[in-house]
């Protein structure tokens, strides 16, 4: 990655965020500062009442709702939603709940090219990101395309204070993913390395405040902004094999999304971090590690996420064939046997 002396590019993405306790109450207004007339609600079933609270405060422009979503978007439930919005006659969209309920309504914004305004209630930070994908006949497709960026996201840490510790620590990794692999992409530059850092330091420091008290709202907070820094870090340095694997295994193997990136991102970072030791550097600082990889693994195994794709259900024989895949059987054997990633390859 270059040095900022050295001359960069970077792109700025277009988007409104909205963070604050009790902001679910601004949807509607959000919504009409799109000029939307017809929301097409989308919603996981955790998110009901939330949903409900939403449907009330939009009156005449609520059109439509789809509630409960798949993870990986199956490209059946986005034909389904795709039709709905038609029939509907939907001319925005409101997505509230997880990265599956955002997923979808990315894929009917994909090939409609609707507004979404975003309400997040977990940390993966898929709302900052004009990152798609769909998943069909055991194989995920993703691709960018600004379409399918939200134009509003609004965070509300009251929507997140009871999300389960599993739930919450497993969401986290996923955005501590995006902050990571940010840093060694191709794409990867000064401005996205310092969105990824502060990223990780309040994602960081808001798991470990929330793994003490799960109902803390400023911790929520802090993880609600922590997600923003690292979507929007990943949505400028894009993917690079930790993202391309954890795709691959998730689409083929139907394996839990963020559950997987937590197991993969410490196997990963122990080859790959080594390239960028400023980055490498700021990141331990951030996460208080001397170790980045080694600190990831015992974070994620001090908020009890799995820390072995054997965990996960994938098979010997499932890693050593998504091992051929990418070249990658010493990150694969290690990250299915769950092996604590002690120094760096580099």
């Amino acid at each position: 990655m270059p040095e900022p002396a050295e001359g960069f590019v970077h792109t700025f993405l277009p988007g409104r965020v909205v963070l604050g306790a009790g902001t679910l109450d601004r949807v509607p207004v959000e919504v009409g500062l799109l000029g939307v007339w017809r929301v097409l609600l989308i919603a996981t079933s955790s998110a009901r009442d939330a949903a409900d609270v939403v449907v009330t405060g939009l009156q005449g422009r609520f059109a439509g709702r789809i509630d409960g979503v798949t993870q990986h978007v199956p490209t059946e439930v986005a034909e389904a939603a795709r039709t709905k919005a038609r029939v509907d006659d939907a001319d925005g969209l409101v997505a509230i709940g997880g990265g599956s309920a955002i997923g979808l309504a990315k894929a009917v914004a994909l090939t409609s090219g609707l507004p979404i305004v975003a309400v997040p209630t977990t940390y993966a930070g898929s709302e900052m990101t004009p990152v798609w994908g769909e998943t069909a006949g055991g194989s995920k497709t993703t691709g960018m395309d600004p379409k399918v960026l939200p134009r509003t996201v609004v965070y509300d840490a009251v929507l997140s204070q009871h999300l389960p510790k599993t739930i919450t620590a497993a969401s986290v990794a996923n955005a501590l993913a995006h902050c990571v692999e940010a840093v060694w992409t191709p794409k990867a530059d000064p401005i996205a390395e310092t969105m990824a850092v502060e990223g990780a330091r309040a994602l960081a420091t808001g798991l470990r405040r929330v793994l003490e008290a799960p109902t803390d709202l400023d911790a929520r907070s802090n993880l609600l902004y922590g997600a923003c820094l690292a979507g929007s870090a990943f949505a400028s340095a894009g993917s690079d094999l930790h993202h391309k694997l954890c795709h691959y295994l998730g689409g083929t193997y139907n394996l839990p999304h963020a559950e997987t990136h937590a197991v993969v991102l410490p196997q990963i970072a122990r080859v790959k971090i080594a390239a960028v030791p400023r980055a490498k550097a700021r990141l331990e600082e951030a996460l208080q590690t001397e170790d980045l990889a080694a600190g990831l693994f015992d974070l994620f195994a001090e908020a009890g996420i799995p820390t072995s794709l054997k965990e996960l259900g994938l098979t010997r024989e499932q890693a050593q064939e998504a091992a051929r895949v990418f070249d990658a059987d010493d990150i694969l054997t290690r990250a299915w046997h769950g092996t604590r990633p002690e120094g760096e390859t580099g």
